[in-house]
C-alpha cells in the first residue's frame, strides 16, 4: 500500500513539474502556484472577496505580489476578513493598531485608503445593488479573453481599466491607479489574461 501512494505521489509531483504555466510565476514558491493554479483569473461575483481583492491590489503597490500573498492572512485577521462594513468603521485607534501590526504592509496612507475605500465600496452596493453587478458592467458581464501569447503581448492598462479607475477615483477610491485596476480585472477574472500555452488558459474559456 505504501508503494502505491508513493507511485501516485511521485506521478502527481511529475505531473505538477511537465505542467505549463504562465511565465511570471515562481514555481519555488507553493503559495504563489496554488495562487495561478485556483485563484488568479477565475471570475469572482462574491463582493466580499472582490473587496479583499481590491485592498490587497492597492496594498501591492510598489512590492511585489509574492509580498502580499505570504501577507495574506494576516491582512485577513487584520481587516476583520475584509468585511467593508466592519473597515468602513475603523476609527483613530483601529488605525494607529494597523500601523503597528508587523503582518501587514505598514504603509499609513495603504491604510487610510482601505477604510475610505471601503466606504465607498458600501456606497456603489447602495446605489448598484451589490459590486458584482457595478464592477462586471465594465465588461459586459463576461471576461475578456486576451489570448495572448506571451507576456509581452498582455497590456498593464487598457480602455477600461482607464474609465474604472477614473471612476472610482471620482467616488473619492485611493490606490485605484488604471495599472492597479488592470491587475485586479485579471486577478478576479474579468479579464482572462493566462498566456495560451498555459493549462489555465483553456481551463477559464
Amino acid at each position: 500500500m505504501e508503494r502505491i501512494l508513493t507511485a501516485a505521489a511521485d506521478a502527481n509531483a511529475e505531473a505538477e513539474r511537465s505542467c505549463v504555466r504562465c511565465a511570471w510565476v515562481n514555481t519555488a514558491n507553493r503559495l504563489y502556484v496554488d495562487y495561478h493554479d485556483r485563484q488568479w483569473g477565475v471570475p469572482v461575483h462574491d463582493d466580499r472577496l472582490l473587496f479583499e481583492m481590491l485592498i490587497l491590489e492597492g496594498a501591492q503597490a510598489g512590492l511585489s505580489w509574492e509580498t502580499i500573498l505570504k501577507k495574506r492572512e494576516a491582512y485577513r485577521r487584520a481587516f476583520d476578513f475584509f468585511d467593508p462594513v466592519i473597515v468602513a468603521r475603523y476609527n483613530d485607534d483601529t488605525k494607529a493598531e494597523l500601523l503597528g501590526n508587523a503582518g501587514i504592509v505598514r504603509n499609513r496612507r495603504k491604510i487610510e485608503s482601505a477604510v475610505q475605500n471601503a466606504r465607498v465600496f458600501l456606497s456603489i452596493q447602495e446605489e448598484a445593488g451589490s459590486f458584482d453587478r457595478y464592477l462586471w458592467d465594465w465588461v459586459g458581464g463576461k471576461p475578456v479573453v486576451l489570448a495572448a501569447g506571451t507576456l509581452a503581448e498582455i497590456p498593464v492598462t487598457d480602455a477600461v481599466s482607464d474609465a474604472l479607475s477614473a471612476d472610482l477615483k471620482r467616488r473619492g477610491m485611493s490606490f485605484v491607479g488604471s495599472t492597479i485596476m488592470y491587475a485586479f480585472m485579471q486577478a478576479v477574472g474579468m479579464i482572462n489574461g493566462h498566456t495560451t500555452d498555459c493549462f489555465r488558459f483553456n481551463d477559464l474559456r
